[in-house]
């Protein structure tokens, strides 16, 4: 059951550790403003109440920020909020965001702490599908196992008008250069696969859905990761090549092709600093 233990314990700390040092939830919640105000209102024409979805929602930073968009774009429409996380310990760090957020507590929340998979199984088995006007899935679709059958029973939850939204990395960005250039060495566990927007635009052209895309632009300083011995660049390589230990993961060799291409190929230096290209798409699939 990789998809319900990849964020507990030590990585939970590992990826509150790069939240903190890459910006990515503030770049997030900077661009979305721009994107899904108008989306709400065109998903909830002639509705008296909208059923919201987030899937794979860690600690609810970004769920909470949404659904608060929601309640102040459309205040008179009630929302309801099912959560499909696997990681029961960031399902207790949401909890804790909702129970602070003052205007979150009409809203009912159901929560799913199981794997994406999982969820479909359990929809499936019971024959009682629960339909969405709005899903999200935020940097989750990495840990799935099939990326077609996802989007596709996803998708099949939509009610008419509805939409889902996926953010992940772009696609020649930093990430998708260093995971594909290395993917024999990387992609193990517990990303076996790894995937950026062509991949999921790939998808969803294939399966004949539409879409629209919108570029987050992101970049965080891993200046300190070429600082040997530096603990900050230490925990950021172990990060960014999901191991728990960057240095005894690796050979020398594969180590130092890992950090050359990290500073040329992945990153631009701007005043001395090494600045890591983690631009993400948001990808607005419709029903």
């Amino acid at each position: 059951m990789a998809e319900q233990t990849c964020y507990e314990g030590s990585a939970v700390q590992s990826f509150q550790f790069y939240l903190e040092h890459s910006g990515e939830h503030k770049a997030i919640l900077q661009h979305i403003p721009d994107i899904l105000p108008g989306e709400f209102k065109r998903i909830a024409a002639d509705k008296s109440s909208l059923d919201v979805m987030g899937v794979g929602s860690g600690g609810g930073e970004v769920d909470v920020k949404i659904l608060t968009m929601l309640q102040s774009t459309l205040p008179a429409v009630p929302i309801t909020a099912d959560i499909v996380e696997g990681s029961s310990e960031l399902t207790d760090n949401f909890r804790a965001l909702v129970a602070k957020t003052t205007n979150l507590q009409k809203i009912p929340f159901v929560w799913h702490i199981m794997s994406s998979e999982d969820y479909e199984r359990q929809v499936k088995a019971k024959g009682d599908m629960k339909r969405f006007n709005f899903i999200h899935m935020i940097q989750m679709i990495y840990y799935v196992d099939s990326l077609a059958d996802t989007i596709k029973f996803y998708h099949s939850l939509l009610k008419n008008n509805g939409t889902l939204m996926i953010i992940i990395e772009t696609a020649d960005g930093g990430w998708d250069t260093l995971w594909k250039t290395y993917k024999k060495d990387l992609c193990v566990h517990p990303i076996t696969e790894y995937r950026s927007s062509s991949e999921v635009i790939a998808c969803v052209k294939s399966q004949g859905l539409k879409y629209e895309e919108h570029i987050i632009p992101n970049s965080f300083d891993i200046t300190e990761c070429f600082n040997p011995g530096s603990p900050t660049g230490e925990r950021l390589l172990n990060y960014m090549t999901a191991k728990d230990n960057f240095n005894e993961s690796f050979t020398p060799e594969t180590r130092a092709g890992i950090l050359d291409l990290l500073k040329n190929k992945c990153s631009t230096e701007k005043d001395g600093r090494v600045l890591f290209n983690s631009t993400m798409s948001c990808i607005l699939i419709h029903a």
